[in-house]
């Protein structure tokens, strides 16, 4: 005989208690949303880091895709400071690249340091003239001063000196900034002590109390280096644009800032159009088409933290630094700016 049970059977109930067991699946999908996005950021730094110059990255800007020929753009903008800096970096580049068949120079620059826009202007021009490259220029909001001096390393082409129409330019001169605080430190009983070799080793100091026959003999010694450097300027403007006379040019080189149709006038521009126009040029002068010619542009590399924050990590420390130094620098100025000082590269 069978004796049914009627015993219910016995069922067990974990429970997950605290913050894990009401959150954890939900911080998990979290975590992993948050792994698939470095994921991606990492394969794309990847891929611009396993490029020929990890400096440099190369990028598609218009035309054809699929075409050998290059127009390369070179972007200078923002306070030209010097040394090895982005626009340089682009330059080496484009020499390095025998595909690329001409120069888009896009400006968008108040100028800068004397030395600066010297070797921007130098190191473009003897990069052209080794690849018998074309050189055209793209004025953007403004090209003026150093700006405009970079703008000469046309090889003395017509017909390639693009400004757009709100394009500021000209601004053809030196300037040498220098402050007076002597007096406004004296009111707080402090004086510059301070112990040179000569007494012109602190010339353009803005503390140093100057006797009068001092500091006329320190301002001729500046105007002669602001008038021998004024003379290389107005070299360089004549060298690329020759159908400027010499009463033609020192109508334009006071210092002026000019509108882009004031500079068509006074013929320091050839024409008002954008860098689509100057492009189309570029083509033009390199014996292209648009279905033969690709347009390409560089930027920096950015890092992992850089794709995932989607800014420069580095930049505001490279920005606080370059900026104290040129404070602290007296220096010669290409610049369009009433306080040279507060410039910065970009």
């Amino acid at each position: 005989m069978q004796i049914e049970s009627t015993q219910q059977p016995t069922r067990i109930i974990l429970e997950q208690g605290g913050i894990w067991g009401r959150w954890g699946t939900r911080i998990a999908w979290t975590i992993a949303g948050i792994s698939v996005l470095v994921a991606l950021a990492s394969a794309g730094a990847n891929a611009q880091y396993f490029q020929r110059d990890a400096k440099v990255i190369e990028q598609y800007a218009s035309l054809s895709r699929l075409a050998a020929a290059k127009i390369a753009i070179v972007d200078v903008s923002g306070a030209i400071m010097g040394g090895a800096g982005f626009s340089r970096l682009q330059l080496d580049q484009i020499e390095a690249d025998k595909s690329v068949r001409a120069i888009v120079l896009r400006v968008d620059s108040p100028g800068g340091t004397v030395s600066g826009s010297d070797e921007i202007h130098y190191r473009l021009g003897k990069l052209a003239k080794k690849r018998e490259l074309p050189v055209v220029i793209s004025m953007g909001g403004i090209a003026a001063s150093g700006g405009y001096y970079i703008a000469m390393a046309n090889g003395g082409r017509e017909d390639v000196i693009f400004a757009e129409p709100a394009t500021l330019t000209g601004s053809i001169g030196v300037i040498i900034p220098h402050f007076d605080l002597s007096k406004l430190l004296s009111k707080f009983d402090i004086r510059d002590d301070s112990i040179t070799s000569g007494p012109l080793k602190e010339m353009l100091s803005p503390t140093k109390e100057r006797s009068p026959e001092l500091a006329e003999r320190e301002r001729k010694i500046l105007q002669n280096l602001v008038d021998e450097m004024f003379g290389r300027f107005k070299q360089i403007v004549k060298e690329g644009r020759p159908k400027l006379d010499d009463e033609k040019l020192a109508a334009v080189a006071t210092g002026q800032i000019f509108t882009a149709q004031q500079a068509l006038d006074a013929g320091l521009i050839d024409r008002i159009g954008f860098l689509e126009d100057a492009v189309v040029r570029a083509v033009e002068l390199a014996g292209l088409t648009e279905e033969t010619a690709r347009v390409v542009k560089y930027s920096r590399p950015r890092g992992l933290l850089d794709e995932v924050l989607g800014s420069d990590s580095s930049a505001g420390a490279r920005t606080t630094v370059e900026a104290f130094a040129e404070w602290t620098t007296p220096r010669a100025w290409y610049l369009c700016s009433w306080w040279p000082a507060l410039i910065t590269s970009q």
